[in-house]
């Protein structure tokens, strides 16, 4: 099976997950390559999306203020320094 075309028709057909990837490996490079990147491209959504939604449900401590984050930020390097 070699699929040389950019244009797939496939009303209600069921692919086993080997037809599929052996349908990708007979892409051409370009459209191999174009593959990879709309996978790489869901996967990076994904963990983007979980990554918010970690944030999000964190609950904060406490709000920092811009000097509390510098007073911080300065002690971390004075004890770098000593050490």
């Amino acid at each position: 099976m070699t699929l040389r075309t950019s244009e797939i028709t496939l009303p209600n057909v069921r692919l086993r997950l080997e037809d599929l990837l052996t349908a990708i490996h007979d892409l051409d490079e370009p459209s191999r390559t174009r593959v990879a990147q709309a996978l790489a491209e869901a996967e990076m959504d994904a963990r983007f999306r979980t990554l918010i939604d970690q944030l999000a449900a964190r609950v904060t401590v406490e709000d920092l203020s811009d000097s509390d984050i510098t007073r911080e930020v300065q002690a971390v390097r004075a004890a770098r320094r000593s050490a």
